[in-house]
């Protein structure tokens, strides 16, 4: 019997398979070529590298909505990747009572983008813990953002000149990353400022990869996180 000559030469044009004494004929697709399981690619013209990690290629996470027209990055859905499969598993769990996403925010931005983007989130159903409305009179505030982070699936860190300035203080913000840095739950969204800005002032989280605002809208921005915690 003639033995297929794949190993050797390979099928990837017609005319070897053609040649080849076991095959024979016509090309066939059969030929398999390298996946991911957790999107498929795609390339987008126009693209082009930035300290985000945004590229010309584009991809659709398996989580993504039924007819979602945002565009994720193939570098975006891997570094969003484990933290969707994180979701997932804490959504088997049935005797725990979470909310969606912990928001970790400058106290200088809690009326400001960190409101907004708190409004965006709930708009879309993602329950979120935020101080400003879960932080009552006299509540000691360290305690309350225990119980926070401790009852959140997700954390995001909203990044913006008014963190970075906090951060280098050592404030309650440089807690709550402490604790969001030790697992994959973290995801920064970074607004006003730069990946390169981040890395000198924390280079822990500038290694974390996230999502920028300055490459979308902040509603694209919120669209994701929404397809990302909704099981």
């Amino acid at each position: 019997m003639a033995r297929c000559t794949a190993p050797v030469r390979g099928h990837q044009s017609a005319s070897a398979r053609a040649n080849c004494p076991a095959c024979g004929g016509s090309y066939s697709s059969n030929y398999r070529s390298y996946s991911t399981p957790s999107y498929s690619s795609s390339y987008r013209s126009g693209g082009g590298g930035s300290s985000s990690g945004r590229s010309g290629s584009s991809a659709k996470p398996r989580w993504s909505r039924a007819g979602s027209s945002v565009v994720y990055t193939v570098q975006e859905v891997r570094a969003l990747t484990p933290i969707r499969n994180s979701v997932e598993k804490l959504a088997e769990r049935d005797d725990l009572d979470l909310r969606d996403v912990f928001l970790c925010h400058a106290w200088d931005d809690r009326k400001g983008v960190a409101k907004e983007l708190h409004d965006l989130l709930e708009s879309q159903g993602v329950s979120v813990w935020f101080s400003e409305k879960d932080v009552g009179l006299g509540v000691p505030l360290l305690r309350a953002i225990d119980k926070g982070l401790a009852k959140s699936r997700v954390g995001l860190v909203l990044v913006t000149p008014a963190l970075l300035s906090r951060l280098q203080t050592e404030g309650i913000a440089d807690k709550e990353l402490s604790v969001l840095l030790s697992g994959e739950r973290l995801i920064p969204i970074v607004h006003g400022t730069t990946y390169e800005a981040l890395r000198e002032v924390s280079p822990l989280l500038g290694s974390r990869s996230g999502l920028s605002t300055a490459e979308e809208p902040i509603e694209d921005v919120v669209t994701k996180l929404a397809e990302l915690v909704t099981i």
